[in-house]
This record gives C-alpha cells, structure tokens and sequence, in this order.
C-alpha cells in the first residue's frame, strides 16, 4: 500500500468528494479515484458509501480513518526526521492561530520564514476558537496560555505581560485613571470566550492584588476587532502586549497605569503529541522565541514595558 495513495485517502475523507480531493492534490480525478480503489481492495472493505448526491464515510471508513491519519502523519514525520540534517525544509506548515496575533503580528513572521525556506508551504488557520488538531487539519497551534490537555505536547516560547490601553484623545476627553478602582467610570471594551464576557480585569501592584468590574458597551470573541475598538478610541482594553506592540510603539495607543499589571499570560506552540514534533516544529520554535524576544526588547526600549516585566 502506497503512502501517497494514505493521502489520497485522507483528502477524501476531508472533502467528502474524490473531485475536491484530486483539485486539491493538483491531480486528475482519475488518479484520485484508482488509489481509492487500492486502498479498498487492500484492506478488503469499502471505506467509503458512494450516492448520486454525496460520498460519506462508511463503518468501516469510520474506524480506519482516524488511525489511518496518525499512521501517515507518523511517516511524515520519520521522512522528515531521516532529513534533519539535510540543509534543506521541505513540506507543509499546517498551523492555527489567534485572530489578533495571528493577522497583525505572527503572519509577517511567517512570510519572512518562507523566503528563508522556499520550498515550505503555509496553510494558516486564523481562529480565537479552540482547535481540534485532527478535524481542524492543523499540526501545531502558537497559542497564549499552557496546554490544559495533558496528552498534547507544547513548547514554552516566552512569557507575555498584557497592558491596559486606551487612546491619547480617549484619554484627553474621559481623563486618565491612576487607579483600578477609578476605571468604573470608563468604557470598557470587552473579550468574550466560550459566551463569557471578561469584564472582571485584575491587576497586581507592590505584592498586592486588585480586581475591578467594568461596564462597556462592545464585547467580541475576536480579539483583533477589540483591538480595533480600541485604536479607533472607544475605551480601554486590557490586551497582549504581542498584540498591542505596534500600536504601542507607533503611538496610536498607551499603555496605561504602568504600575499596574494586568495579569500576564505565556505564548505556547502546541502540538497534538510528542510524536507530532518534526524538524520544522522544532526550527519554528527557536525562530518565534527569537521573534517574540526581539519584540519585546523593542517595547522595553520604548518604555511601554520595564525590562523586570519580561521574565
């Protein structure tokens, strides 16, 4: 049995249609078509229920797929290790990420990474929802907070302090707070994940906590259009400093209440298991705890952060 042919497979189960399938491969329909009908002959069962209207999985597709996946995704990723010190990356980088860090901050990180390495390919997956590696076809996801899943695999790139950030004209027209007790009497433009609105921000100052409820009038599940509320002067935000960093260091936002801080989160690469880390994993580690780390000194040259912040 063909490895190629496991692809071919894998793509129809994805697409539901041997058609979409052979489009994405860059190959005739035909060719998709015959490895189907290896594979099948192969294992001595239908994988898939063929109507006139639709092509879906059968039992026994059912329960071959899934293992299926992980058996080729395993041959991957030993081809790909046989190729380690081979000074050249070829492949495809399958990666999920935020909306706001994703768009504004990593995905240019990424352009530069495929000029590094031509032969890469990059399918992105931009989402604040959670991803499921293997419906979602992702192989690694660069997200803020460590892994709760204790069967997923993750890499520490650095730890991130977040801001509160309000506009200058914001700031000219409702004041400027110099306590958390005093943003009650701000607008408050709120992240909402999973139907719950964080609009309780907590703060720490000299080995002391703060907590504050605020009202606002926007809250969203896309952390770039918080972001945007707040580069166009609708209220505070508490964001990532990732996130915020051009804007920070262009002006169009201030970080706030210095002393102050907001509870400061961690930036992960994740991977759905340790047998998922392949080479290209591994170099894209290194390359964002270079990136991250280069961004953040930039913030503390600025003055947005103190260098203590950075641990």
């Amino acid at each position: 049995m063909l490895i190629q042919d496991l692809h071919i497979i894998l793509k129809v189960a994805e697409f539901r249609s041997i058609t979409a399938a052979a489009n994405s491969l860059d190959m005739r329909m035909a060719t998709a078509s015959a490895a189907v009908k290896r594979v099948e002959a192969a294992l001595g069962v239908e994988l898939f229920v063929r109507t006139t209207r639709q092509l879906r999985l059968s039992p026994a597709g059912e329960r071959y797929l899934p293992q299926c996946e992980l058996a080729v995704q395993l041959l991957d990723n030993a081809q790909q290790n046989a190729q380690e010190d081979l000074d050249v990356l070829k492949g495809e980088i399958r990666i999920a990420l935020s909306s706001d860090l994703g768009r504004n901050v990593v995905t240019p990180w990424l352009d530069d990474f495929l000029l590094l390495y031509p032969d890469v390919a990059l399918r992105s997956n931009i989402t604040d929802s959670n991803i499921d590696f293997y419906r979602d076809s992702v192989d690694m996801a660069l997200r803020y907070g460590e892994p709760s899943d204790a069967s997923m695999y993750g890499f520490r790139i650095c730890s991130i302090p977040r801001v509160l950030c309000a506009t200058q004209s914001y700031l000219d027209k409702n004041g400027v707070p110099t306590t958390p007790d005093e943003l009650i009497n701000h607008n408050g433009l709120f992240y909402q994940l999973q139907d719950i609105v964080q609009n309780e921000w907590r703060f720490s100052h000299q080995d002391q906590s703060h907590k504050v409820k605020l009202k606002g009038n926007r809250a969203s599940n896309d952390g770039d259009l918080v972001r945007r509320w707040c580069v166009s002067g609708h209220g505070f935000a508490i964001k990532s400093c990732l996130d915020m960093a051009d804007d920070l260091l262009t002006g169009r936002v201030v970080n706030v209440m210095q002393e102050y801080k907001p509870t400061a989160t961690e930036l992960w690469l994740v991977c759905p298991s340790r047998q998922s880390i392949t080479p290209t994993v591994r170099l894209l580690r290194d390359y964002f705890r270079e990136k991250t780390q280069q961004l953040l000194s930039q913030l503390v040259e600025h003055g947005v952060l103190n260098k203590q912040d950075i641990k």
